[in-house]
């Protein structure tokens, strides 16, 4: 076989590729689902005051930060799960949520405070923030390295980061419907917080999970 046919060989492959990681990343994040909403409903739940939270645009803030997060992860780690593909052109990808944030937090300044910017800062549940969306992030970060082993990356601590990207931002997302504060500045300090944990240990688990 000469170079040029190993190439349309190889391309060839990673097309057929790409779909079937993202068909297995798809099932195993499911599967992983209902442990995680065992987790929330059983320790957790959803505030009691939803229906009147809805009414208030930073609790719709949180939803579309935790979503703009853990989407454009799912994009990028199957980007990355071919052997060949790079992070450039893809990682502004993961800036969509702290875009959202500073103009949420922008937002939440120009308006009359209704509390201190250190009480806002600090919220009332910034342990249990700390705690829960780490644990719920365990089932679907296992899911995620899994559905990320059927592919190939290249640099498999950062695909493992991306899987914990993905983890935390979904998790993050069951968390917000109980979590009671609501300012982004507490969103980007004790849920970037979170995410980071949940991040970290995706990269170390991937970095040998992932290895091929």
């Amino acid at each position: 076989m000469d170079t040029d046919q190993l190439i349309r060989t190889l391309a060839a492959d990673n097309a057929h590729r790409a779909p079937r990681v993202g068909a297995v990343l798809t099932m195993a994040l499911l599967v992983a689902a209902p442990f995680s909403i065992l987790i929330f409903a059983t320790f957790l739940g959803v505030r009691p005051d939803v229906m009147t939270a809805m009414h208030n645009p930073f609790f719709d803030t949180k939803f579309a930060v935790t979503l703009s997060l853990a989407i454009p992860a799912i994009i990028v780690s199957l980007h990355l799960s071919r052997p060949e593909a790079l992070l450039r052109g893809w990682g502004w990808l993961l800036l969509l949520p702290v875009g959202l944030l500073a103009v949420a937090i922008g937002s939440e300044a120009m308006m009359a405070p209704a509390m201190p910017m250190t009480m806002r800062l600090m919220g009332k549940n910034s342990r249990s923030c700390l705690m829960a969306i780490p644990a719920m992030s365990l089932p679907l970060l296992a899911g995620a390295l899994f559905g990320l082993r059927h592919g190939a990356p290249s640099r498999p601590a950062l695909a493992g980061a991306l899987a914990g990207l993905v983890a935390a931002g979904l998790a993050a997302t069951l968390y917000a419907s109980h979590c009671t504060d609501d300012s982004p500045l507490f969103v980007a300090t004790w849920y970037t917080i979170a995410t980071a944990a949940v991040t970290a240990i995706g990269a170390a688990v991937g970095s040998r999970v992932l290895r091929y």
